[in-house]
C-alpha cells in the first residue's frame, strides 16, 4: 500500500499523540513532583510510558487500515520514537539549561514540536508496508 493520504489520518495522530503526550507530562511531573527524580530522569520515564500508550493507540486507530506486520511495526515505531525522544530530549535539556520557562511548561512545548517528525516518519516508515 502506498503512503497516500487519508483525511482523518493527522485528526486520529492528533488524538493519539495528545493522549500520549499527556500521558508522558502526567508521568514525567509526577516522578519529579512525588518522588523526587530529576527532570530529565522523570522525562525518560515518562517517554517510556507514553511509548507504549502511542504504538497501540496507532497501530490500532490512526494506521490500523495500513495492515504492516505487529512486529515490524512495532520495530520500526520504537526507532521513530526514539529518535523523536532524542530530539525531545536535546532540546528540553537547552530549554532548562538556557530558558526561564519552568519544566513543565518547557516540556509541554517539546513535547509539541516533535510530533511533527513523529507523524511523518510513522506514517511513511513504521506503519508502512516497505
Amino acid at each position: 500500500m502506498t503512503s497516500r493520504w487519508v483525511p482523518g489520518r493527522p485528526v486520529a495522530f492528533t488524538v493519539v499523540g495528545a493522549i500520549a503526550a499527556a500521558v508522558h507530562w502526567a508521568v514525567a511531573v509526577l516522578a519529579v513532583e512525588r518522588a523526587g527524580i530529576p527532570a530529565p530522569l522523570a522525562n525518560v520515564i515518562g517517554w517510556l510510558v507514553a511509548l507504549v500508550v502511542s504504538f497501540v493507540g496507532h497501530w490500532r486507530w490512526t494506521f490500523g487500515d495500513r495492515r504492516a506486520p505487529a512486529g515490524r511495526s512495532a520495530r520500526r515505531f520504537f526507532v521513530v520514537s526514539a529518535c523523536a525522544f532524542a530530539c525531545n530530549a536535546a532540546a528540553y535539556a537547552l530549554l532548562l539549561r538556557f530558558s526561564p520557562l519552568r519544566y513543565d511548561i518547557g516540556l509541554a512545548v517539546v513535547l509539541l514540536l516533535v510530533a511533527i517528525f513523529t507523524y511523518l516518519a510513522s506514517r511513511r516508515w513504521a506503519f508502512g508496508h516497505g
